[in-house]
Parts: structure tokens; sequence; C-alpha cells
């Protein structure tokens, strides 16, 4: 995978380490496949150099899979994390060529899509998370398949964002923008906590974010 190309998602991220530690345990990743574009968030199990060392690890294997399907992109991340404490995980497959995204979560990475258009319904769907951790537990993977239009916005959040964080988003709103008023507004100053916002732009966006 390499860097990403502007055009087909703007994005932002927001994220901080629980205060007492240097690192945090969550982790993400926004690349590019040719005509694709993969977001991914992740959380490592507990607290300090474990769940760091876990993060990274999965990093590692993401940036490995090239032109894998979501699954076995999941796949290959829990069998390079079987020394680790493992992490919980939840990725997006942006696809240009049809205007889909396939998503897919282990653990308790919560996911969320808001639909631009007022006249699809409904107007926002959530991703259905599998019990399980990636490098320990594996569960039965199911990927889901939706279609996306122009300017529909994922959030992705780990377990640090309070529930309720995709309420009343002002989708006028940079991703960037997002994403710092969820952390501010809902992030947990026990956990470490880091939240992605990812539009689907097209080829119609000023950028592709930071």
């Amino acid at each position: 995978m390499g860097a990403l190309k502007p055009g087909l998602i703007e994005w932002g991220i927001a994220s901080r380490a629980i205060a007492s530690q240097k690192e945090s345990g969550d982790f993400h990743l926004v690349s590019a496949r040719g005509k694709e574009a993969l977001v991914a968030v992740g959380d490592g199990l507990g607290h300090g150099a474990g769940a760091v060392a876990a993060a990274q690890a999965a990093l590692r294997a993401l940036a490995e899979c090239n032109r894998e399907s979501t699954i076995a992109m999941i796949q290959r991340t829990h069998e390079q994390l079987r020394s680790t404490r493992g992490v919980v995980m939840s990725l997006a497959l942006f696809r240009a060529a049809d205007n889909t995204m396939t998503w897919l979560g282990v653990g308790n990475v919560e996911g969320y899509l808001l639909h631009r258009d007022s006249n699809v319904v409904p107007g926002h769907e959530f991703l259905l998370l599998r019990p399980g951790v990636v490098g320990d537990s594996l569960p039965r993977l199911s990927a889901a398949v939706l279609q996306v239009g122009f300017g529909d916005t994922l959030i992705f959040a780990t377990d640090g964002i309070r529930p309720g964080f995709a309420d009343n988003v002002n989708q006028e709103d940079s991703p960037q923008q997002i994403a710092d008023r969820i952390l501010d507004q809902y992030g947990r100053e026990t956990d470490d906590a880091l939240v992605l916002v990812a539009r689907y732009v097209n080829g119609k966006g000023n950028s592709s974010g930071r």
C-alpha cells in the first residue's frame, strides 16, 4: 500500500493517550490501494508497552496486505499477532469503481456511517461487531458491503470514546473538525482514546485530509 492519493476520501484523526502513559495503544491506518482506500482503527489490549507493541504489530501486518479482502486482512493480522496481547480492530475499504464501502469489526471499535443524502433510508448505518480478539480468539468473520455516495461520513472510535459520539454530527464540518469535537466532548480520561472520521468524496473534494 502506498501513501493516500487525494480525491477518494477526506479524513481527520484525533487521539490521546491515557494520562499515566506516554504512548497510546490505540492505532489507525489510512492507505491507498489503487482506486480503493483502506481505513483501519484498532486498540491494543490493556495499556502500556504491551498494548503499544500489539498495535505496532497490527500496523505492520496491515501494511503487508496487498489487494486482499477485508476478511483476509483480519486473518493475516490475527496470525501475526499470536505472540502479542492482541488487538480489537475495525476496518473499512472504499471502492471508487462501484461506490461501495466494505467494513468489518472484531471487538469493540465502533463504526458509524452517516449518509449525506436525506433521501437515503436509513440515514445512518452501524457496524455489526463480532466478539473476539485479533491475535487470540478470532470469530467467524462476515463483512458487510454498503453503497456510499458523495459526502457520506464514516466514524470509527475506540472504547476511550463514550457512547453517543455520533449523535448530532454536523456534516457541514470537515472530518478533522468532527474528530476534534468528538474527542473533546466524548473522550474518556481513564483510557486511551482515538476517533477517525473519513468522508467519501470520490474526486469531488478539495483534499485528502491529513
